[in-house]
């Protein structure tokens, strides 16, 4: 790769990217089908786009030119975890995924196989476990800072095995943060949705203590970066402040819109029902 531009062949059509995002594609869309026609206003389009956008935005994370140019600056490697962090996970699971692509598989397979598996008493445990916003919350921010470590960074861009365990690491533990926040339908609410907001804003927190550790730093943290061919004359120290930022600015509104979304859903819930109870109150009265 050069300063002039990103070729074609940055594109990583790796076969198994291809074919397991086209399958997982296929599937959802032949049970969303099936669901659609028997509850469309549960499964309408939207949560049909949202999960097809999920899985496009995770092929741009992983084979778009944003991997090959998250070698060289590592503004665009901020780029592809936010994706598979921030952007990837709640797409998808705001397709309610469970279901249509439960209802996608073959009969023989859900009936023969997955029945037995979904049926198991440890796996429904494991499952519930995992999904309290507890979990989810530790296990997100566990993963987002050891991985930024300069030791483990550094290790995931040396060795293929382990970067493509970094970018596992960023989506299962997004896919598991970004659950209580969404609840995908027909998921059971785990707490109080107001717990939410709290949730939410010590993710966006740690988020700016780790962005503030990459713009305020006097030093490359990641020395591979200082080694590689600089593109369009960024320094390693601009490039870091860069990620810094992408990692700060973006984050903090993705973490941040649901806050206000939430608040509000809340407000107007209190309104109702102090609206309900004044009305009870009123006809109780004219009543009396």
């Amino acid at each position: 790769m050069d300063d002039v531009g990103v070729s074609a062949a940055s594109w990583t059509f790796e076969p198994w990217i291809i074919v397991s995002l086209l399958l997982l594609a296929g599937i959802y869309l032949r049970g969303w089908l099936q669901l659609h026609r028997r509850l469309p206003r549960r499964f309408g389009a939207w949560r049909l786009i949202a999960f097809q956008s999920g899985l496009l935005a995770l092929f741009l994370a992983l084979a778009s030119p944003l991997h090959e140019l998250g070698e060289r600056l590592l503004q665009f490697h901020m780029i592809q975890h936010l994706l598979l962090m921030m952007v990837v996970p709640p797409l998808l699971l705001l397709g309610a995924p469970v279901l249509p692509l439960l209802r996608g598989l073959p009969r023989p397979v859900l009936q023969h196989g997955l029945k037995y598996v979904f049926a198991s008493a440890s796996l429904q445990r494991l499952g519930h476990f995992l999904t309290h916003p507890l979990v989810c919350l530790f296990a997100f921010t566990v993963s987002t800072v050891a991985w930024h470590l300069p030791a483990l960074y550094e290790l995931a861009l040396r060795s293929d095995f382990w970067h493509d365990t970094q970018h596992l690491c960023f989506l299962g533990t997004g896919l598991l943060f970004w659950w209580p926040v969404v609840q995908p339908w027909p998921s059971r609410l785990r707490c109080a949705r107001w717990a939410i907001i709290p949730y939410l804003l010590f993710a966006d927190i740690q988020n700016t203590a780790l962005s503030a550790f990459l713009i305020f730093s006097e030093r490359v943290l990641y020395p591979t970066y200082a080694t590689v061919p600089r593109l369009w004359g960024i320094t390693a120290l601009d490039d870091q402040a860069a990620a810094g930022a992408i990692m700060w600015v973006p984050g903090s509104v993705i973490f941040l819109v649901p806050v206000a979304v939430l608040s509000v859903q809340l407000l107007d819930s209190s309104r109702t029902r102090f609206a309900t109870r004044k009305k009870v109150n009123y006809e109780a009265v004219k009543v009396d």
